[in-house]
């Protein structure tokens, strides 16, 4: 049956066709909806792991035990997995196991513009790369015909526009892989370096099988076309704006398998036309990959290794019309980022920024925390990084910074890798105060369930980590659980933790205004008679309110009553509106 279907989806429906017994993934964008949408088929067990080395390993062991798996991560997500992946393409497989890796060129969601496929060649795992909806569905079947064929786990390499844009597929039934028993075997598997030592053999002629089966493979395909002054070699979403750009006038090698790459089959195509032209977004890798067979390739002086294409940018680059479209007669004026409206983090950084402190920030929504007018957030680099951050920060100046200096991290991101710097901090004892922000769901990337909320990825009821007792555990006496909407609560808990002499964890605990299930009070509104034009309310960044004619004005479509702003308010302007909130 032919539908349209998001590129995520349809690797879902890849996975459940070709079998697939065990999910394990952490979200993150664009990679989340492949696990969300894989829940929804009852034959496959999903579950979100509390990070992606996790995820990766639990596939692994699905796999070991002879049931096909999968794991999906974003592209820094791979980053916490390499321990894990480098070892895997030594050990190889027993079921079919394939790792989803998704890229986010253009960083819409992401602190880096990382190239994924520079994994699969150092890893020495074959790598496919879908360029649209259709091949994502068939491409996650294929993987797993790679990976029992070979012995391997294969990635397969999505990005933001195939993974959030729709095309046709034509979907299939399930096609139910017999369970492949699972036999000891110690020089496969235990990973000791007398094992390992005569696996990496194994390893280097398995992508030399895969180099082979690469070159008359059907995913890697040859356009033809009638001007054979220029031949271009491209994959992914740049084939779709070279195809949108040049239709058939010039020949197109087309690349599914991106690693190991296709050597014999790309000097025939450069010999058969007279300039050789690679299109791919990020890194030259192909480009590096055609220099190494000795071809001369117009690259990455002509494309940019930054940021995203588009049809006009190629066609700009290849000689051909741009199309410039209709402007707006009037420009739309920007709209940065803002937390939401209520958004229980607000609060908590207003008392930080209003006592001047230091913040070491973590990867969430939070991290909007350091835009103005909060601008409460000084550093953010990875997941869990605060913490560990905090204590170095605080080991190397001592009191000139523990009484000034915090980190905040989400409730999922500390349970991800929050947890071993805090250890560290408990273990080697820096004075250092961590703020745990939980907000009851993983909310940056769509309100996924995580190990602290009692739920699983089905939303039934699961094993809830206690952060409280958790923290006490781990050898920290101050613990404390404060209301971010309670500024004098939130005051106090930060002026006490930063004055005592020993490690300290606040938990600032409201959930997400933007939950089903959370209860918003009445909206607010302001009495024009009492403001006196004094902006305190502004201070917060809440987006609900704005100045109108001198005096605070309050968007009751948006206001979610938290009072937040009231407690801002010396003249007692804000008043409720009496009407319930949803």
């Amino acid at each position: 049956m032919k539908q349209l279907m998001l590129g995520n989806a349809a690797v879902a429906r890849g996975l459940f066709e070709a079998g697939c017994c065990v999910i394990s993934s952490y979200p993150g964008t664009p990679s989340t909806e492949i696990t969300e949408e894989a829940a929804k088929y009852d034959e496959i067990y999903c579950e979100w792991a509390p990070n992606e080395k996790v995820a990766m390993e639990t596939a692994f062991g699905a796999s070991l035990a002879g049931k096909r798996s999968f794991c999906a991560m974003k592209h820094v997500g791979l980053n916490v997995a390499a321990d894990p992946l480098f070892t895997v393409a030594y050990t190889g497989v027993n079921a079919g196991m394939v790792i989803g890796v998704a890229d986010d060129p253009g960083m819409h969601s992401s602190q880096n513009e990382q190239d994924s496929r520079h994994y699969a060649r150092s890893a020495k795992i074959p790598m496919l790369e879908p360029a649209d909806s259709g091949e994502a569905l068939a491409f996650a079947r294929i993987a797993y015909e790679l990976s029992e064929q070979f012995d391997t786990p294969v990635l397969l390499k999505m990005c933001t526009r195939v993974a959030h844009s729709q095309s046709i597929v034509e979907t299939g039934p399930r096609i139910e892989a017999p369970a492949k028993p699972y036999e000891k075997n110690i020089g496969k598997y235990v990973m000791m370096p007398g094992n390992a030592i005569r696996r990496h053999p194994v390893v280097e002629k398995r992508l030399q099988d895969l180099s082979l089966w690469a070159e008359t493979a059907l995913i890697n395909r040859l356009d033809k076309g009638t001007n054979l002054k220029m031949g271009i070699l491209t994959s992914s979403t740049s084939y779709q704006y070279v195809k949108e750009v040049c239709g058939d006038t010039y020949p197109v090698l087309k690349l599914g398998m991106v690693w190991p790459l296709p050597k014999q089959k790309i000097l025939d195509f450069a010999h058969s036309v007279e300039k050789l032209v690679v299109v791919e977004e990020l890194d030259g890798f192909l480009e590096d990959c055609c220099r190494s067979l000795g071809l001369d390739p117009v690259g990455k002086e002509t494309f940019s290794c930054m940021g995203e294409f588009s049809q006009n940018l190629v066609a700009e680059k290849l000689g051909s019309p741009v199309h410039t479209g209709k402007a707006l007669d009037d420009p739309i004026p920007p709209r940065p980022p803002v937390m939401c409206a209520g958004c229980p983090h607000r609060g908590l950084f207003y008392t930080l920024s209003k006592n001047k402190c230091i913040v070491l920030g973590d990867i969430g929504c939070y991290t909007l925390g350091a835009v103005a007018p909060l601008s409460a957030m000084e550093m953010t680099l990875c997941m869990g990084a605060s913490i560990s951050a905090i204590h170095g920060f605080n080991k190397a100046l001592g009191a000139q910074s523990e009484g000034k200096t915090v980190a905040v991290i989400g409730d999922s991101t500390f349970m991800h890798s929050g947890m071993t710097g805090l250890a560290n901090i408990a273990y080697n004892q820096s004075n250092s105060t961590v703020i745990i922000l939980d907000n009851s769901i993983t909310g940056m990337t769509g309100h996924q369930q995580n190990p602290t909320t009692g739920y699983n990825i089905k939303g039934d009821p699961a094993g809830k980590i206690d952060l409280e007792s958790l923290c006490r555990a781990m050898g920290f006496r101050r613990v404390r659980v404060v209301d971010p909407y309670d500024l004098k609560a939130c005051d106090a808990a930060v002026k006490e933790e930063l004055a005592a002499n020993e490690p300290s964890v606040i938990i600032s605990r409201r959930p997400c205004v933007l939950l089903k299930y959370v209860k918003h009070s009445a909206p607010l509104t302001v009495d024009t008679d009492k403001c006196v034009g004094c902006k305190n309310c502004m201070k917060i960044g809440c987006p609900a309110i704005s100045i109108k004619g001198g005096k605070a004005h309050v968007d009751t479509t948006l206001c979610v009553g938290c009072g937040v702003c009231e407690q801002l308010c010396g003249v007692n302007a804000f008043q409720s509106t009496g009407k319930e909130g949803v």
